[in-house]
């Protein structure tokens, strides 16, 4: 049974949250403020965090950002309206997937279940070789110059996905179905962000990538060509 934090400062919605997805078979901690949650995330060991965005003290986005400074935990971030501000902070500051409130339980279950699928997925392929890049698809592990190089479920997905088929270009439609999930047309900030991440750990320079390049019209392919 996987468990989730559920970080949310109104006690109605909490209570309410953490009722359905303890229905839906999910074990919960929930946390009211994002303090609480910094400090029970040992204890309570949750397979994902579901993470509000607007927190008394630190919100969402500074304990995202805190969570990812030694964690590659799965966030999933609650906002309460689906523009710019909310959407491109959570994901600049780390998480891998977001929901608007007031959110369905079903719909919530799926997004986890996707997530934590991003988490536990394995493959048998031997360890490959790009340059400076190693990737290990059977032990999930990335490294690049003999480093070991910390990437969210979400971010090393993205890797296995693009560099799985070297030179074929994928859209952000394509991205998001194979590595997000959705089942519909998401939001294509989502890849944004998320290669942008992926860059700033496997890239050398950022400015001229080699691995994650852009097809500017189509999306994305994995280098070098």
């Amino acid at each position: 049974m996987a468990t989730v934090l559920l970080v949310e400062d109104d006690p109605a919605a909490r209570q309410g949250l953490e009722l359905a997805l303890r229905r839906l078979g999910y074990g919960v901690h929930a946390a009211g403020t994002g303090e609480a949650a910094l400090r029970d995330l040992r204890d309570a060991a949750p397979d994902v965090v579901v993470l509000d965005v607007m927190l008394p003290g630190l919100d969402g986005f500074e304990v995202c950002r805190r969570l990812r400074r030694g964690s590659d935990i799965p966030v999933i971030m609650l906002t309460a309206r689906g523009d710019d501000l909310d959407v491109v902070g959570g994901l600049e500051a780390g998480a891998d997937d977001y929901v608007v409130k007031p959110v369905e339980p079903r719909v919530l279950d799926a997004r986890i279940r996707a997530v934590i699928r991003r988490t536990t997925a394995r493959a048998g392929s031997p360890a490959e070789t790009y340059g400076e890049l190693m990737i290990d698809r059977g032990s999930l592990i990335v490294r690049r110059a003999g480093q070991d190089v910390s990437l969210t479920p979400t971010e090393l997905r993205l890797l296995l996905v693009l560099s799985g088929s070297p030179r074929q270009v994928f859209s952000r439609e394509q991205l998001l179905d194979l590595v997000w999930e959705h089942d519909y047309l998401g939001d294509s900030r989502l890849v944004d962000a998320c290669v942008q991440r992926l860059r700033a750990k496997v890239e050398t320079d950022t400015s001229e990538p080699r691995y994650i390049q852009t097809v500017r019209g189509f999306g994305y392919r994995f280098g070098p060509v």
